[in-house]
């Protein structure tokens, strides 16, 4: 039955770690998964039954309530008995707009299961998707919720068999991905079987649902359902199926407790040693062991100041704690931990592993650090970095709009990326400028008003502009960079980058490999690199490049290594052709000559000759921009499909795909961001208002050569640069 939640009584159960559930809510937007979340709190006590479905709880900023969707990440706790036993509920309720994606991706870390909540009618949609195969990646166990039941029979006028028919569709649909993404381990034992309760259907703006086995417990058929819907006796079958009691038993029942996940997700999400002290720790849920918490989201509380969120995996965190932060390599006290409600903190003693906890004082915490006991630094390995599902492909300018507000404005600019690792603050060293980039037009709106709303900084912004990487399409080289003292002397080839380690340095995995040689080999190998070319590796760049050293018997080589990857990530930062960041590029050290002196061979000398000749190879090596390209889907009705189409061809885009599913065409196509601004007008305009889309990044793609002159142009002059590229020549030093 419902219980008013207690702190108390959630503490106590917090050791309990079987009655434990850490679970998510993840579903393309604006499927109801806000909606869903507030039965839950209807049940916990918190919220009045009668405002459940409505009152959008958990979307607790204004901007989220006005707009209808889900910003922030929100946490809580919720107790809940069934049959005499009591279970705390640790929910997260995150974004669907692709524009937060990142925020999903982080919160998955905390997570052991969760509930992809898929609308009846629309099916699986991109981000639906997207999300899902997230969760198998983080060997997140998934259960299905299939929302908005309800508009099957009062929309498409289905009988009870048509209803069957299409909601077994989208269950086929959830386990051909488990099937196609998931590992081995899960991809056979993750799939959903209706009959066995690990699929829900219902309406949470109704307040009702049910899985099967709820159905046969209280007589009732699919049929029914109809009925009841027909007669119009909601009351009635809210009473009879309420919809907590369907979610939380298929929580309880089918998803795991940190018990059986911890020690199955730890060595796909944490690579160090599971029979040391703190891998064996993390495996048995060792509370008295040595802590280690992941941070999965950080914030700035105007009172509070940075609060960090995390799970606790090993060990017991309370206040007073003397931690190490492993990525920041700074140590810190614990000033306070507390358990989320919503938009409130409740301060406790202490928190055990298995659990989800707020943390107070941490001021260099980043979303995807890891937190040891002070005493095992030097022992302990952190988790790997957290990868994201975008790049940021959009870029604003902005300036307070009254000067005496610039001090507050960047230090609200740091506070913004600190909380949100897909939102970049850059400054442009040319021109001055203070600039943003973002995933979309939303998510950079949202900054803004998070600027004045949280930070009382009003600022004015220029119109969004695309961001663009710099790339290569030949080899070139060797060219020669020289120091400014003229005493050492480094030759560059350079060439583009193999596909398939453009995509392990993205994804985060060949980065993460380069400390650990053997496993950087495998990884190499496999994209068609020999074991030495692997053993040779200096660097990796975060956009997507690598330095690798093929020099044989140079001196002094080893001392200075680390200044040549430092100036080889300088370079990459922003290319020579359009001040852009590269990517997809090799570069490999041919040659050097180097001075015996370590006084004359410093970073200051090394890094600017580094530079020159990567330079130098990438204005020689016929040099080109990538644009970012969306995937878009559209679902309109028949009648419109023409006019869809023809937009998105006439705004450079292509069809992928067109499907009609019920009385709604959907069509999936490609878009260059570029060509995606001011989107939304036209496509109301082509479709009377009748069209509903959603745009994902997708991939980076040659700029075509016709437009290349002018984009080049104009992305210069916006950086404050000379409106055409140097020449090569520029930077090629003859010897």
């Amino acid at each position: 039955m419902p219980r008013f939640k207690q702190t108390s009584e959630i503490l106590k159960l917090m050791h309990n770690k079987e009655r434990i559930r850490n679970i998510g809510i993840i579903a393309h937007i604006d499927h109801g998964k806000t909606t869903m979340s507030d039965s839950l709190l209807a049940m916990a006590g918190m919220i009045a039954p009668s405002r459940a479905g409505e009152m959008r709880a958990l979307d607790y900023l204004e901007e989220e309530q006005r707009r209808g969707i889900t910003i922030k990440t929100a946490n809580m706790s919720l107790l809940y008995e069934r049959d005499g036993e009591e279970y705390v509920i640790n929910l997260i309720d995150t974004p669907g707009h692709v524009d937060f994606s990142g925020k999903v991706t982080r919160a998955l870390r905390a997570l052991d299961g969760c509930i992809l909540l898929v609308d009846a009618v629309e099916e699986f949609q991109i981000m639906t998707e997207v999300r899902l195969r997230a969760a198998l990646r983080e060997r997140v166990k998934p259960v299905l919720y299939i929302n908005k039941f309800d508009r099957l029979i009062k929309e498409l006028k289905l009988d009870a068999a048509g209803v069957q028919k299409k909601l077994l569709r989208i269950i086929n649909q959830f386990n051909t991905i488990v099937q196609t993404y998931g590992s081995e381990e899960i991809r056979n034992k993750w799939t959903v079987n209706a009959a066995e309760g690990t699929v829900a259907f219902g309406s949470a703006l109704d307040r009702w649902g049910f899985t099967i086995p709820m159905l046969k417990r209280k007589g009732l058929k699919f049929s029914d359902i109809v009925e009841y819907y027909k007669n119009e006796e909601l009351d009635e079958l809210r009473k009879l199926l309420p919809l907590h009691e369907a979610i939380l038993e298929m929580v309880v029942n089918h998803l795991p407790s940190p018990v059986e996940a911890q020690p199955f997700r730890l060595p796909a999400i944490w690579k160090g040693d599971l029979n040391s002290e703190i891998g064996r720790a993390m495996m048995e849920l060792d509370e008295d062991g040595p802590l280690v918490v992941c941070l999965t989201n950080v914030k700035v509380d105007p009172q509070a100041g940075i609060v960090s969120t995390g799970r606790v995996f090993s060990g017991t965190i309370e206040r007073g704690d003397d931690v190490y932060l492993l990525m920041a390599n700074r140590a810190h006290k614990i000033q306070q931990v507390s358990i989320y409600m919503g938009q409130w903190r409740e301060v406790v003693d202490h928190i055990p592993c298995g659990n989800i906890a707020a943390i107070l004082g941490l001021e260099h915490a980043r979303a995807g650090e890891t937190i040891v006991d002070y005493e095992y630094r030097d022992m302990a390995v952190g988790f790997e970095e957290l990868k994201y599902i975008s790049d940021p492909v959009l870029t604003i300018a902005v300036e307070p709009k009254h000067p005496r507000d610039l001090p507050r404005l960047i230090d609200a600019m740091t506070k913004l990326s600190i909380e949100d690792p897909n939102l970049v603050s850059t400054i442009n060293q040319e021109t001055g400028e203070y600039l943003l980039s973002g995933m979309g037009e939303l998510h950079l709106e949202i900054a803004l008003k998070d600027l004045k709303r949280e930070y009382g900084v009003e600022v004015i912004a220029s119109e969004p502009t695309v961001v663009y990487r710099e790339t290569i399409r030949k080899e070139a080289g060797p060219f020669l960079g020289k120091s400014p003292n003229k005493h050492n002397k480094l030759w560059f080839v350079v060439k583009p980058l193999d596909e398939r380690v453009v995509e392990l340095i993205r994804t985060g995995v060949l980065t993460e490999a380069l400390s650990r040689r053997k496993r950087l080999e495998v990884l190499m190998k496999e994209a068609g690199w020999s074991s030495r070319e692997a053993r040779d590796v200096i660097a990796i760049d975060r956009n997507a490049n690598i330095l690798v050293d093929a020099t044989t018997g140079v001196q002094y080589l080893r001392e200075v290594k680390e200044h040549i990857a430092g100036g080889f990530h300088w370079a990459m930062e922003a290319g020579p052709f359009a001040g852009e960041a590269i990517r997809g590029v090799q570069v490999t050290l041919v040659d050097a000559q180097l001075h015996e002196d370590p006084v004359h061979r410093g970073p200051a000398q090394i890094m600017p000759a580094t530079r020159q000749a990567i330079y130098a190879g990438i204005l020689s090596a016929e040099p080109t921009l990538l644009e970012p390209i969306y995937k878009i889907q559209v679902r309109v009705p028949p009648e419109e499909m023409g006019n869809v189409t023809g937009l998105i061809s006439r705004k450079r885009g292509s069809i992928y795909s067109v499907e009609q599913k019920g009385p709604i065409v959907f069509i999936t196509g490609y878009i260059p961001v570029a060509e995606s601004l001011g989107l939304s007008q036209e496509m109301r305009s082509a479709t009377s208002g009748s069209a509903f889309w959603q745009c994902t990044f997708d991939h980076w793609a040659p700029v075509p050569d016709t437009l290349l002159p002018e984009i080049v142009r104009k992305v210069r002059e916006r950086k404050g640069l000379d409106p055409e590229p140097p020449p090569a020549s520029k930077y090629i030093i003859k010897e």
